[in-house]
């Protein structure tokens, strides 16, 4: 599939790129999709929530009122969880959400994403560029410059480079990353995904390993 090369003026440089049919064009597998999704989801959680059971309960361990004679249920303790202020019964615990993904699962869904932007034409690719000076308006100006102030937008580097990405970073529906932190998730959620030239051919080798 062969794309247009734009600046950052939003305008055609006249030269073309070919988004290689290994990453951008292969059938997308929906369940790929799914488990690569679910597994960013989960790694998102920090698992930190707790709820006391009764033996954690800070209380008198007195019975209540004598067994028999009340004409009520014989309770014991203070502590059980059918008086207000007792423990939780089966209540949240600590504990890890995430769970093992194979690589060649994660490579399928993440082509998968990618071939679902390249079909659906949400796919803009940029000429490689760099800001001067780190402002938020250089970033404004470029969103602006591509019909995109609207949209959700995903914009992926081949390396690091903090000028554009301090630029960005308070900017709301915009977001930043390197070829290699690209997931999923973060593709699908864009309702465009932006690369430069260089960050084709990175991709493109990051896929062929």
């Amino acid at each position: 599939m062969e794309v247009k090369v734009l600046n950052i003026s939003g305008k055609e440089t006249g030269a073309k790129v070919q988004l290689p049919e290994s990453v951008f064009g292969i059938t997308p597998v929906d369940h790929a999709i799914y488990l690569d999704v679910k597994q960013y989801l989960a790694n998102q959680r920090q698992g930190t929530h707790k709820s006391k059971q009764r033996n954690e309960i800070a209380g008198s361990t007195r019975k209540l009122y004598k067994q028999k004679g009340t004409g009520g249920a014989r309770a014991g303790s203070i502590k059980s969880p059918l008086f207000n202020g007792g423990g939780r019964v089966f209540g949240p615990q600590p504990r890890d959400y995430s769970f093992k993904l194979n690589k060649k699962l994660k490579s399928l869904a993440r082509k998968s994403a990618l071939s679902y932007k390249a079909k659906d034409n949400n796919v803009v690719v940029l000429e490689d560029f760099t800001f001067d000076t780190i402002k938020t308006k250089n970033y404004i100006n470029l969103v602006s410059a591509l019909n995109l102030t609207n949209e959700k937008t995903l914009l992926v580097l081949p390396t690091q480079n903090n000028n554009i990405y301090l630029s960005s970073r308070n900017i709301q529906k915009v977001k930043v990353i390197t070829a290699d932190q690209l997931n999923t998730y973060d593709v699908l959620n864009c309702g465009k995904l932006l690369l430069t030239a260089d960050s084709v051919k990175t991709l493109e080798e990051a896929f062929a390993k």
